[in-house]
């Protein structure tokens, strides 16, 4: 915990590798210091096809997956972080987001724990 996983138009890795962009978010999630760096998990998607807005425009969308007691100002300080980052990284990208969600502690569950 935390998960990250990248969605992001197909170009967006022509213009910076798969792994620099993963490194990145990753970079930025640690910066927070809401996380230990063995618990960040990341991952990326590339689409060919896609539909945004109408228009093919690159885009990067970050869904982060955290497990649920940290704040209102402290999620959206996550946020801010990784989309900077994103957008100091890749400014030629005209669309970059992410959102936030919680694991429930009572209904996650790994491997580990059975």
């Amino acid at each position: 915990m935390p998960h990250f996983v990248i969605d992001c138009s197909e170009n967006v890795i022509r213009l910076k590798s798969a792994d620099d962009i993963m490194q990145e978010v990753f970079n930025a999630a640690l910066s927070t210091e809401l996380f230990i760096p063995s618990e960040i998990k990341v991952r990326i998607n590339p689409f060919s096809y896609y539909n945004n807005g109408n228009s093919l425009n690159d885009f990067i969308h970050v869904f982060g997956y955290i497990l649920e007691g940290r704040d209102t100002d402290q999620k959206a300080q996550l946020s801010k972080a990784i989309v900077s980052k994103l957008n100091a990284t890749l400014p030629e990208v005209p669309v970059i987001s992410i959102n936030i969600k919680d694991f429930e502690k009572a209904s996650y569950c790994n491997k580990t724990m059975v």
